[in-house]
C-alpha cells in the first residue's frame, strides 16, 4: 500500500465529493460537479487530489453475494496461543492467502482476531474451518454463522461529521 501524499485538509466541498462518491462511484464527473456546485475541471482535480492523498482507496462494485453463490456468511473469533509479533506476523501472512476470508481484523479484548467469511454453504465452511484451525499460532476459535444481515456497510457518515452529530 502506498503512503498517501501530505494532505492539506478537507473542506466542505471535499466532504461532499467523498460522500457522493461513496454512494455512487459511477457518477459522471459532470453530474458530480453539479451536485457539489463546482465546474467539471476543478471537480475532477479535487477527486484526483483526494485519491492521491489517500482519502479514496479505490472504486468498485458491490456484488450480491447470495446471487453469486456466496450466501453463507460467518464470523470466526480467533485466539492465538501466544501474542508475540512473530506469531501475529505468521498468522497474518497465512490468513490473507485464504480467499474465503473476506475480512480479518486484529482486535482488543477477549480474543485476537475477528474473521468474516463468505461461503457457498456449510460444507465449504467446514473445509475452511479446517484450514483456519491449522494456521500458525491458532489456539482456539468460535464461530457465529449469520442468520440474517440486518445492516450492511453503507459508507462513512461524512455528512454528520461536518456538524459533529451522529
Amino acid at each position: 500500500m502506498s503512503t498517501p501524499a501530505k494532505s492539506k485538509g478537507l473542506d466542505r466541498i471535499d466532504i461532499s465529493i467523498l460522500d457522493t462518491l461513496q454512494r455512487d462511484g459511477r457518477i459522471a464527473n459532470v453530474d458530480l460537479a453539479k451536485k457539489v456546485n463546482l465546474s467539471a475541471s476543478p471537480c475532477i482535480d479535487r477527486v484526483k487530489r483526494l485519491e492521491k492523498e489517500g482519502y479514496i482507496d479505490g472504486f468498485g462494485a458491490r456484488l450480491n453475494a447470495a446471487r453469486l453463490g456466496f450466501g453463507t456468511a460467518a464470523f470466526i473469533q480467533v485466539t492465538l496461543d501466544r501474542t508475540t509479533s512473530e506469531v501475529f506476523d505468521k498468522f497474518r501472512d497465512a490468513v490473507v492467502q485464504i480467499p474465503q476470508v473476506a475480512e480479518c481484523h486484529m482486535v482488543a479484548g477477549g480474543f485476537d482476531y475477528l474473521l468474516k467469511l463468505r461461503l457457498p454453504n456449510m460444507d465449504a465452511y467446514r473445509s475452511i474451518l479446517a484450514l483456519i484451525v491449522d494456521l500458525p499460532g491458532v489456539a482456539q476459535t468460535h464461530t457465529y454463522v449469520v442468520i440474517e444481515q440486518v445492516k450492511s456497510d453503507t459508507g462513512l457518515p461524512l455528512k454528520s461529521s461536518e456538524t459533529g452529530q451522529s
